[in-house]
């Protein structure tokens, strides 16, 4: 099943992630803007010191910081800081998520590849 919309006005979408993260009792919201086969591209909001635990990884994914300042650890003790407007490929291992304040970011992933997909 392929769903594509758009397009989409990230800075509104953003605005409201933001107001639904901070009105959320874990300080989280998600909204998943576009399905098309193995991809999903998802906006998440996360109140300053709210996270994200941690998860697997998807066999690829990037994450794109809108706003404010967020930093994605791994299970092998690393992190990475991310500010807005910056743009990441997450690590494999699992991983989780810390808002060090107010953030909106873009998660892209891909579920999974065909075997004849890229031809």
């Amino acid at each position: 099943m392929s769903t594509v919309t758009g397009p989409h006005d990230l800075t509104a979408l953003a605005d409201g992630a933001l107001e639904g993260a901070r009105a959320d009792a874990h300080g989280r919201h998600a909204e998943l803007l576009l399905r098309d086969g193995h991809l999903r591209q998802t906006l998440i909001a996360l109140a300053a010191g709210s996270r994200l635990a941690d998860h697997n990884a998807p066999p690829a994914a990037t994450v794109q910081v809108l706003r404010g300042a967020l930093e994605v650890t791994a299970a092998s003790g690393d992190a990475q800081r991310l500010a807005a407007g910056q743009l990441a490929a997450l690590t494999k291992e699992r991983h989780g998520v810390l808002a060090h304040e107010d953030s909106v970011f873009l998660l892209t992933t891909v579920t999974g590849v065909e075997e004849d997909s890229h031809g």
